[in-house]
Parts: C-alpha cells; structure tokens; sequence
C-alpha cells in the first residue's frame, strides 16, 4: 500500500477538531466541529476556506510547453491567454474516456500549472510526457511539485470582501484570472477558480506558509469547510466527480461537458475515438434528478422507467438549499427535462423528475 499522504495544513486541521478520512491517497478533513450542513450554508451565504491540498500540480514549462498541452488536451489554450485559467479534459487515446479533468493555470508565457485530482497526478505527468514526444516538443519540462505548496480555496458570496482584509491583490482577481500575489515574504499564485458554483478564488501558496496565511484568512472570517461540504456545494451546482461521472468508460459527450472539447485546434489525444462517438451520438447522457422528501438518491441507485432499469446514479445527496434529494445519473440520450422516473435506494422507491442542471444556480 502506498503511504498516505498528508497536508501542510495536517496539524491545523487537527488542531480545529476536524474529522479526518483518507480521500484519494491523502488524509484530509471531511468536516470541522460545525458539521457539514453548517459549512455549506456558510459558503452559499458568507464565505469558506477549504484545503484542497490534495490535488496536484503538474508544472510544465519551456518552449514545448504549449505545444504539448494542445496535443494532451481536449480545449484550446488558444482561446485564452497568459493570466487565464481553463476546464479540460484528458481523453484515454484508445476509447476517448475522461482519464482526468484539470485546470490549466496559465501562469506566464512559458510556464503552466496543471491542476489533476488527487489520485491522478502521476497518470497526468506521464501522459504530457508521452505527447511532449509526439509533438517532438524537447524543450519542455513536466515535474510534480504538489509537496512544495499547499492550496487554499477561498469561496462564497463574501469571500473576496474577507480576503481582502488579508491580500487585497489575491481578493481581486477576477474569475478564471491568474496572477501571482506578493504577501508577506513570499509570492504565491492566486487562481480565480473553484469546485462550488460560488464565487472565489483557490491560493497555491509555499507549503512553509499555509499555516500563516490560513490563519489569518479565518481571522478574517472566513469560516474553516471540509471535504463533505465541498461534495455538496459541487453536486448542488451540478459538477462532475471524477470517479463518479467522469472516468474509465465514460467521455465528455456522454458527461454533457461537449464545450470542452475544441474540434477546429487539430489533433489530442482521443481524438479519433471521441469523432467517432459524435458521429454516431453518445449511447447515454447525464442528467439532473431531483426527489420528493429529504431521503437522498445514493450512487449506484437504478433509475427506472415503469419496471425498465434505464440508467444508474453516479452521486446523490441531499440538497440543504432545496431541501429535498439531488442526483446526477447517466439515462437514455432521449431522456428529456420533465420526465418521471423511479429511483430504487436499497428497495425504497423514491420519485424522481429530470431537471435541467445546476439544481442551485450561482448568484
């Protein structure tokens, strides 16, 4: 077994009285003393700070860098720019399944932080090295400094109002901007992205000083959320999880995430293979479920029409800003919003409607 790994903000974490689990070979907190309900209503009406350490960086740099990253991913870093941030997609080359989705961090010209999930860093390095060859990119460079930074993501309607007490440079930039940030005797990159259907900002910053800046930030009152209170916000705002609705088997047509994929930029990786399933149109799609009451769909669920099992919940929960039960499911390609169905949880069968996602919709 691989050895767990662990925050540079392990012991603050512990210190706060935080629940911890191992999630995607890290030990992370899934919640805080307050509880998970708590921490999501404090990111949908104030403002949360979670960890999100565990996902990786890849940084990529030299000449070839860009190169490279065109040939490895779906979208087209030439739709942004230097100081922007972009959603991707890196294909399997043999059947065009999602291996990971990433955001590209354009930090400067010749310089890219790749952000994997958790488990997936080494899968990704290995793969830009494998198309830095192809596109016979040699000067280029793919290292993993994930132990070298911690990440802060700072979201919620008031999160820039409260960071700006603590770095009014981080606390405007804008969203999918990149910058990098001077505080105190340091210099940390600051991202306008999240995983929260909230507004916000994630700071990579030097692991050495994540226990100072996450202090002075939740002095700042910004409130301390776990990782269950992130899957909640991500599911209410209708966002794929990788292991979950993206993954071995399944692609970015049948994920309904088609706009990530730049068809006009030239040959990436599961090209071939994802042209092929656009021809003859994805065999499912995925789609937004609500239920009656507040028993939640869970993952792994049938979903049925009459005594027809027509897909699967891939994630379910209860939603605290609705009250009632969300899920995601991949269904029929037919499947449209309005549509009645069934889901069976352990035997109960809960009602179930097709709605148009986010289930929330951002402020």
């Amino acid at each position: 077994m691989t050895d767990i790994r662990r925050s540079p903000l392990d012991a603050v974490h512990r210190e706060l009285g935080a629940k911890m689990v191992p999630f995607g070979g890290w030990d992370m907190p899934l919640s805080y003393p307050e509880g998970t309900l708590a921490e999501h209503r404090a990111c949908r009406h104030g403002a949360v700070v979670f960890d999100v350490s565990h996902l990786g960086t890849v940084r990529v740099s030299g000449p070839g860098a860009f190169p490279t990253l065109q040939r490895a991913l779906t979208n087209d870093l030439g739709r942004i720019a230097p100081g922007r941030a972009q959603y991707t997609h890196l294909l399997d080359p043999d059947d065009a399944s999602v291996l990971d989705d990433i955001i590209v961090w354009w930090v400067d010209a010749e310089s890219f932080d790749v952000m994997p999930n958790a488990s997936n860093t080494a899968r990704v390095t290995d793969a830009l090295a494998e198309e830095a060859a192809a596109a016979g990119a040699a000067e280029v460079e793919a290292s993993d400094v994930t132990a070298e930074r911690a990440v802060l993501a700072v979201q919620g309607p008031h999160a820039r109002e409260r960071l700006a007490a603590v770095s009014p440079e981080a606390a405007a930039v804008a969203r999918f901007t990149v910058a990098r940030v001077p505080w105190r005797d340091t210099v940390f990159t600051v991202a306008g992205t999240g995983y929260t259907g909230e507004d916000g900002v994630e700071l990579a910053v030097p692991a050495n000083h994540a226990a100072a800046l996450w202090h002075e930030v939740v002095d700042a009152g910004v409130v301390p959320a776990g990782l269950g209170a992130r899957d909640t916000l991500r599911l209410e705002s209708g966002l794929p999880l990788h292991g979950h609705e993206l993954g071995p088997g399944i692609t970015t047509l049948q994920a309904n995430l088609g706009w990530v994929v730049a068809w006009d930029k030239g040959p990436f990786r599961g090209r071939d293979a994802l042209e092929a399933e656009r021809a003859t149109g994805p065999a499912r799609r995925l789609r937004g479920l609500v239920t009656d009451g507040r028993r939640p769909p869970r993952e792994g669920s049938p979903v049925l029409s009459g005594s027809e099992v027509v897909g699967e919940v891939t994630s379910g929960n209860f939603a605290p800003e609705l009250g009632h039960g969300v899920a995601l499911a991949f269904l029929p390609p037919d499947a449209v919003e309005g549509d009645e169905l069934v889901v069976d949880v352990r035997g109960t069968s809960l009602r179930a409607r097709v709605v148009a996602l986010p289930f929330v919709t951002k402020r």
